[in-house]
């Protein structure tokens, strides 16, 4: 079935490229045409119309940190290890779901029991059921005890580091994810500064995952364990604090944020949506300053950024995605385009998709419509009248066309 999506303007990506009364003709689940209205409007006959009189047309969102098996409320760590299977796969449909609904189109999951989302996304794949594109990446790599212990990846030495990363890939893993460092919200394990593996460890996941052709996601808030994630190789760095040890404070290092750039490694931040709460509530006003300052050295060194919220802890909801893209506009000051940018083509990128993030021929139908102009103005991405998911209409057309002329 043929889809014509017209509306004031289509932001094609990336770079914030624009069509003024644009249209977006979709055919089954692949964009065939992008263009002025009245250049794509004559090449439609039997059609889906969606009109969207003073709004825009933008590809889907992109979240590239997020964990569906729990559910964004305190105790959710309790009722994720009380549940069973049935449980958690219901739940990870039904998270990815609300996600969609808010206009995110793809969600790269980054730890979970067994592999349940690599299930669900199989589900998706297969048209079983309506929801984003998933990314997923099975039980993450941690020492016995380690940050995360309980989903199921805990490992000691070569051999089982081996073993881990080949029974992701068993399990189909899109990508390797490996606790370079400890976190806070296990209990007893390392702190978020210190180091869980060597970098002689790290670069064994690194070269086990890539000779499966998968990446390699490491969670890194420590300073050695950053420098150490850099030099192993892995493709993205998913926090990158900059703890000095011990808890010191700030250590950010010239050369290995050097290196992360030449390599092209993507530093995911990882902030909720909710920043302004836990800017005040957990990290306080100077640690929110040190935030910040690392933000922007690091993008003066050239390192660029993915956005992903870590969706599943406490308060960091599934369908607020916008809210953490705001931070970077009220917060950093980057401007709302380039924000959109990181978003859509830039975050795909960096996920290894190269059909996805833009609107143009021969691209997946993921978009998201929306009324204003979100290019001026990033809380417009809040106003959806329309998702679509490889050409899956997600918003009833009747609400849509409450609002459409």
């Amino acid at each position: 079935m043929q889809q014509l999506i017209t509306a004031e303007q289509v932001v094609v990506g990336p770079a914030g490229q624009r069509v003024a009364d644009g249209a977006v003709l979709v055919d089954g689940d692949t964009i065939s045409a992008v263009g002025p209205r009245h250049e794509v409007e004559p090449r439609t006959e039997d059609t889906c119309r969606h009109t969207a009189v003073g709004g825009t047309v933008l590809p889907g969102l992109v979240n590239a940190h997020v964990h569906l098996c729990w559910d964004a409320d305190f105790g959710m760590l309790e009722r994720y290890r009380a549940a069973d299977d049935a449980e958690l796969l219901l739940g990870i449909a039904g998270r990815a779901q609300r996600a969609l609904r808010a206009g995110v189109t793809t969600l790269r999951d980054l730890g979970d029991r067994d592999g349940l989302v690599l299930r669900v996304r199989d589900a998706i794949e297969r048209g079983d059921l309506v929801g984003p594109r998933l990314l997923g990446s099975g039980p993450p790599l941690t020492p016995p005890e380690g940050h995360c212990w309980f989903f199921g990846g805990e490992v000691s030495g070569p051999e089982e580091i081996r073993a881990r990363v080949r029974g992701n890939v068993a399990l189909g893993a899109d990508v390797i994810k490996v606790m370079a460092s400890g976190g806070q919200m296990t209990p007893g394990s390392p702190p978020t500064w210190q180091s869980q593996f060597s970098a002689e460890e790290l670069a064994l996941v690194v070269e086990e995952a890539h000779a499966a052709g998968l990446p390699v996601a490491a969670h890194a808030h420590g300073t050695e364990a950053i420098a150490a994630a850099t030099a192993a190789g892995v493709d993205t760095i998913e926090h990158c604090s900059w703890q000095g040890a011990r808890n010191s404070g700030p250590d950010p290092r010239e050369d290995v944020a050097r290196k992360i750039a030449a390599r092209g490694i993507a530093v995911c931040h990882a902030y909720p949506p909710d920043w302004r709460t836990f800017q005040r509530v957990v990290v306080g006003e100077k640690g929110a300053r040190d935030v910040l300052e690392r933000i922007h050295w690091m993008d003066g060194h050239g390192i660029r950024f993915v956005p992903g919220t870590d969706a599943g802890l406490p308060t960091s909801v599934f369908d607020n995605y916008v809210g953490a893209l705001s931070y970077y506009v009220e917060a950093v000051g980057w401007p709302p385009a380039r924000v959109i940018d990181m978003a859509t083509t830039g975050a795909a990128r960096a996920l290894g998709w190269e059909r996805v993030g833009e609107l143009a021929p021969g691209c997946s139908a993921d978009l998201l419509v929306v009324d204003g102009d979100p290019l001026s103005d990033i809380t417009a991405l809040h106003r959806q009248r329309l998702v679509l998911a490889r050409g899956n209409a997600v918003v009833p057309d009747a609400a849509v066309g409450q609002r459409a002329s």
